[in-house]
């Protein structure tokens, strides 16, 4: 049997400000972005080199979907971003409006810091080690 986890759901205010965010503000390629007819749109976004798993932008739909935007782990870090070159990706961010949480640490496991993405949902940008 062979699974792989292929896309993630992400709430956002518009498919074109989910664009901005991801595809902007954090450099990730734009894979798909379909029309669905009665203004849904199927939008898959992935940051370059990726491999696998893609972030499926999902516009808010009501009250309670716009609570959700942001928020996607309940306030947690709930999406980890790997990379070759932490410091490279950091100058980036912090340039394109990115807001990290605490400067960058090295633990055992890599070189990590959290961010917020334009959206306000909690990152981990990681450099294994």
């Amino acid at each position: 049997m062979s699974q792989q986890l292929s896309l993630v759901a992400i709430v956002v205010p518009t498919y074109d400000e989910g664009i901005a965010c991801y595809c902007g503000a954090l450099g990730f390629d734009l894979l798909e972005d379909t029309d669905r007819g009665g203004g849904k749109r199927w939008v898959r976004v992935a940051p370059p080199g990726s491999v696998g798993t893609a972030l499926l932008l999902a516009e808010a739909d009501g009250p309670e979907q716009e609570a959700a935007v942001g928020n996607v782990a309940g306030g947690r870090v709930g999406l980890f971003l790997s990379t070759d070159d932490f410091w490279r990706d950091h100058e980036r961010y912090v340039a394109a409006g990115v807001e990290f949480e605490e400067e960058p640490r090295v633990e055992d496991y890599g070189t990590v810091a959290v961010f917020r993405d334009l959206l306000g949902n909690r990152w981990d940008l990681i450099q294994p080690a």
